[in-house]
């Protein structure tokens, strides 16, 4: 959910913005090494944040202001705030705390390098607070959360303001493509394989048609200032936005070098972008989950370059689960969706868990067996 104070009807907003759009021509590649060296950046467009190592309140230094924007941009500044000067004031000083808070990290309200480097990542260009409220931990009374604990028994999920999600009984949504970016067949399979992982879980299904503006779900590449008040803004930095239910728009950013296979394993450019990770977390805010502050959740904000991270967390599936209720098929146990060649967070080939689980446990047993011959 965008949330911009108007006086134009947002019908006429939708009508102005679907019949001028600014479709780009994205950039897809099958492999991280068919991305040509001339599109991989030396530095990214934040990357200039770094120098700011050290800053505190009272302090004046030259990127503060851009800073600023930074935060104004994700909620942690309200749309009022104007002081956009390289002052270290005390409105920064709260964002940045907030910020530490909503990342797990030390809250200082200073800009250390932990919290410099995260910053920095690449992430999702919806909001983590909106009009004064964090999605996020910070929004969350602090006895419901733990950052050091291992097993997350706390739901740390959450949804947009009023919680919109889609109505009681339309459990079939419909999704397509906008014809201007032509896209494949393989492209639009990263997409339909992004929708199962959310349908496994859930009474939704979600099904692909010719018919752009009459479905429900509208998907489309797009490059700079796309008119709906949230540019894009080059290779990394934000890489995709959508909106909550029912508005249905899912904008990505055509400028990202966009990897369709998943494969980061032998090497990994700065630049590289796994479309299907992408895809599945902005479709968790199309049904109406909003950020979470779990690392390994689906739902978390950020995502670093050459990284695959497509299957959903205990904690998006209950989020989810709130919302809808669960697939009369899924028995609890860890989605299935992702293959055992296909490859993780951390680069490496996958092993399936419930194999791997399975394994364990017969060894155990053997084991115990065998200290009782």
């Amino acid at each position: 959910m965008k949330l911009r104070f108007c006086t134009v009807p947002v019908t006429l907003l939708l009508l102005v913005f679907w019949i001028n759009p600014t479709p780009a021509s994205a950039h897809f590649f099958p492999n991280i090494t068919s991305i040509p060296a001339s599109l991989i950046p030396n530095t990214t467009i934040w990357d200039a944040f770094n120098a700011l190592d050290g800053c505190r309140k009272g302090v004046k230094a030259d990127g503060l202001a851009k800073l600023k924007k930074y935060f104004q941009l994700f909620g942690y500044l309200n749309n009022s705030y104007d002081n956009f000067s390289d002052d270290f004031d005390d409105y920064l000083e709260k964002a940045i705390r907030t910020y530490q808070l909503n990342f797990n990290l030390y809250a200082t309200g200073e800009l250390d390098a932990p919290t410099l480097k995260h910053i920095v990542l690449p992430r999702c260009g919806n909001p983590d607070v909106v009009n004064g409220t964090s999605t996020m931990r910070s929004g969350k009374p602090s006895n419901r959360y733990s950052a050091n604990s291992t097993i997350h028994t706390v739901a740390h999920y959450s949804f947009f303001p009023n919680r919109p999600r889609w109505p009681p009984g339309r459990t079939r949504l419909t999704y397509a493509f906008l014809p201007e970016n032509q896209l494949s067949d393989v492209v639009k399979g990263v997409f339909a394989r992004a929708f199962e992982r959310w349908s496994e879980v859930t009474p939704l299904t979600f099904t692909e048609t010719s018919s752009f503006y009459g479905a429900d779900l509208r998907i489309g590449f797009f490059s700079g200032d796309h008119g709906d008040g949230e540019p894009f803004d080059g290779v990394l930095g934000t890489l995709a936005h959508a909106f909550s239910p029912p508005a249905g728009r899912f904008h990505l950013d055509g400028d990202e070098n966009w990897v369709i296979d998943g494969d980061f394993l032998n090497s990994s450019p700065m630049s590289a972008v796994d479309l299907e990770s992408v895809a599945v977390h902005e479709i968790g805010h199309l049904l109406g989950l909003g950020h979470s502050s779990v690392e390994d959740a689906i739902m978390y904000p950020t995502i670093s370059s050459g990284t695959r991270k497509v299957e959903l967390a205990n904690d998006d599936i209950m989020g989810i689960q709130e919302l809808y209720g669960s697939n009369p098929s899924y028995n609890g146990s860890d989605p299935t969706l992702t293959p055992r060649t296909e490859w993780d967070t951390s680069g490496a080939p996958r092993v399936d868990y419930l194999l791997w689980r399975r394994g364990i446990l017969l060894v155990v047993e053997l084991f115990s067996l065998l200290l009782f011959v």
